[in-house]
């Protein structure tokens, strides 16, 4: 359960405040936090010198660049303790996006560009060279002197002559030896209030400076809507795929078979067989349409088989002549596949209309985390997206992935589009 500050503040000012958990969650807190910033900080001047050294032959860069991401780790850590502690309320997780594409390139440019990293890197150095002096001050004055109270009466029954408490004075006597054990044990429970306001104020700190900010809070929660959007529209455009397919279009074709069946048994040039005839070419017309609209929605060749099919069947319903040629490791994420598809057929579309081609070309690659699809023809060029021609939403289309879109199309041609989609292979070629 999480008591969260609210939670911590009424379980502070209850009368049966010490026979709670909470000062031991308290002294724990800070007992783990500063021993762990103890050791950060040992590591980090070890770390630093041994950089600064090398640095002259080249080889310490590297250290020095990766210490910059010592802060990831150490606030994994502490947003742990505050679990743990239950002190604050806990900290978002989430705050590092995922990259885009495979690799440890792409994780450390998208590492080193995040506010996330250099936040929890200066909470990190705080810690190491500021916090963890005062966490250890705070555990050790509140537990070690009614600690060392406490044991005067036992030190004395040990040694029989006398005992020093606290290296101040010299106790020789059994009362008085005793008295300051009874002393101890009070001020122990005493200690539990300022040693849980000082665990309490340390994790509020901590939580404020490992949260983050309400920008980039909500820029965080925007790139997984969208994400969820686009995996939700995607499975949307499968279902009314598949309830046309299996409904519409069977019923359709059910009504074209009977109406077929009807002019065999009517009258042969009587107006009942003419009727029957312009019905059952107005069903066939119908159910046409209809194929092409689930085509358009979503076509059943790129759920069974993938994009390079099903951009060889978009190539094969193009009035240019298409060459395609695909080399893919697998199956892609059904988004990536979905937007592929939909920018290859926009692109031949509009090569037709367009670019007065007499011929094309679709190659497509997954190489460095990308899916790299090129559109090129040997049109006129000039393609302009102001122009209103499609490329503007083709863009849209990609970058809903976090893909790009690049064209050249110098007047006179050739036309050559490419998109870039970062993704991951999910399963072996057909």
């Amino acid at each position: 359960m999480r008591d969260g500050t609210a939670g911590v503040w009424r379980e502070l000012a209850h009368p049966a405040f010490l026979r709670t958990t909470l000062p031991w969650r308290a002294a724990g807190y800070l007992l783990a936090s500063g021993t762990a910033g103890l050791l950060l900080c040992a590591g980090l001047l070890v770390a630093a010198t041994a950089a600064g050294v090398l640095a002259v032959l080249l080889v310490g860069l590297p250290l020095l660049a990766a210490l910059a991401l010592v802060g990831l780790p150490f606030a994994a850590w502490e947003r742990w303790l505050l679990r743990t502690a239950r002190l604050a309320d806990p900290v978002p997780g989430g705050q590092h996006l995922v990259p885009g594409r495979p690799g440890l390139t792409a994780w450390l440019r998208l590492r080193y560009r995040e506010q996330a990293t250099w936040r929890e890197l200066g909470f990190a150095v705080l810690a190491a060279f500021v916090l963890w002096p005062v966490d250890l001050v705070v555990v050790g004055c509140t537990l070690a002197v009614p600690g060392y109270l406490i044991a005067a009466l036992p030190l004395l029954l040990a040694d029989g002559d006398q005992v020093n408490v606290l290296k101040l004075w010299q106790v020789h006597s059994p009362w008085a030896a005793g008295a300051l054990t009874v002393a101890g044990f009070a001020a122990l429970a005493l200690a539990g209030y300022p040693l849980t306001l000082a665990a309490v104020g340390r994790a509020a700190l901590a939580r404020n400076v490992l949260a983050p900010a309400g920008q980039e809070l909500r820029i965080g929660e925007l790139v997984s809507s969208r994400a969820r959007l686009v995996d939700a529209f995607e499975a949307e455009r499968r279902r009314i795929e598949r309830d046309l397919h299996d409904g519409a279009q069977q019923r359709l074709v059910a009504l074209a078979m009977a109406l077929g069946l009807a002019r065999l048994d009517a009258e042969p040039g009587s107006a009942l067989a003419e009727r029957l005839a312009d019905a059952h070419r107005e069903a066939g017309h119908v159910l046409a349409e209809l194929r092409e609209l689930i085509n358009g929605i979503h076509p059943q060749v790129l759920t069974d088989h993938g994009l390079p099919d099903a951009c060889t069947d978009a190539a094969d319903r193009s009035p240019v002549p298409v060459e395609v040629g695909f080399e893919l490791p697998g199956r892609l994420p059904p988004a990536v596949e979905s937007a592929g598809y939909f920018a290859v057929s926009e692109a031949l579309a509009n090569i037709a209309k367009h670019s007065g081609a007499g011929s094309a070309r679709v190659d497509g690659r997954h190489t460095g985390g990308l899916l790299v699809i090129e559109v090129s023809d040997d049109g006129r060029g000039g393609a302009d997206p102001a122009l209103g021609s499609g490329l503007t939403g083709l863009a849209d289309r990609v970058s809903v992935l976090d893909g790009t879109l690049l064209l050249s199309s110098p007047p006179g041609g050739p036309t050559l589009l490419r998109m870039e989609i970062p993704c991951t292979p999910i399963g072996a070629a057909a």
